[in-house]
């Protein structure tokens, strides 16, 4: 008889209603088939159809500072905090207009449609154990889960980046959720940019690329959909 393996508890959960802009931090979370419920829900789009992120691919166009934007929830449309202080929901006539000035480019905000805000998995995992790795490696920056934008950071250590070990395994939280963790998580320049206190350091990802091959956390998606919260145990499903 095999028996699952615990690896660490969770400790924060994240949700970004707005992709690219800063998140809330949460004591629990709905998980649903695609992913964290409202997790990156919206998105700024230019006149092309590309959506605003942190750099420029097919779908994705770089439009700095939209990490100084905070998003949150207190309806199903997304409450948004410019630089200046002003909050405005999303569903306010005048947020198109207001978020085109303030980030000095036409945009609008929109709920995901048939193309996904998502950049690769549906759920993003961090350990606290790679955090300190990294800041082993970096102790002059200020190394903090925010620059890189987890839905789950898991109180996991014994291992540098722990998480490197469970790509391909089922990871189930709590009583209800089961993950299938796909893959490692790819960096980019988001992980350097300054937000709130954190400053620019262009040392963080040159960090990740030189001694990790510019991967750090990993990628899941939903096998089975839940309620998770702080402190649920994490275990790894051994087969029968």
């Amino acid at each position: 008889m095999a028996f699952d393996v615990m690896i660490g508890l969770v400790s924060k959960l994240w949700r970004y209603p707005v992709k690219s802009m800063l998140g809330e931090e949460c004591s629990s979370l709905e998980v649903t088939v695609r992913g964290v419920d409202g997790d990156r829900l919206f998105a700024v789009r230019d006149v092309d159809g590309k959506f605003g992120s942190g750099k420029n691919t097919r779908r994705f166009r770089q439009i700095d500072g939209l990490l100084a934007f905070r998003a949150s929830y207190s309806s199903e449309w997304p409450d948004i905090t410019f630089p200046d202080g002003r909050c405005i929901r999303g569903d306010d006539p005048q947020i198109h207009m207001a978020l085109s000035e303030a980030l000095g480019v036409g945009v609008a905000l929109v709920r995901e449609g048939h193309i996904s805000h998502f950049d690769s998995g549906s759920v993003h995992l961090l350990s606290t154990g790679a955090l300190v790795w990294l800041r082993s490696r970096l102790p002059e920056s200020r190394i903090d889960e925010r620059r890189f934008r987890p839905n789950i950071v898991v109180a996991a250590n014994g291992v540098e980046l722990p998480e490197r070990l469970w790509v391909n395994k089922i990871v189930r939280i709590g009583d209800e959720v089961r993950l299938k963790v796909t893959g490692q998580t790819e960096r980019c320049r988001m992980t350097t940019l300054g937000q709130t206190d954190l400053p620019d350091d262009p040392r963080v990802l040159r960090c990740i690329a030189q001694d990790a091959g510019l991967q750090f956390g990993v990628y899941a998606e939903v096998l089975a959909s839940g309620h998770i919260s702080a402190g649920d145990a994490v275990t790894i499903e051994r087969a029968a």
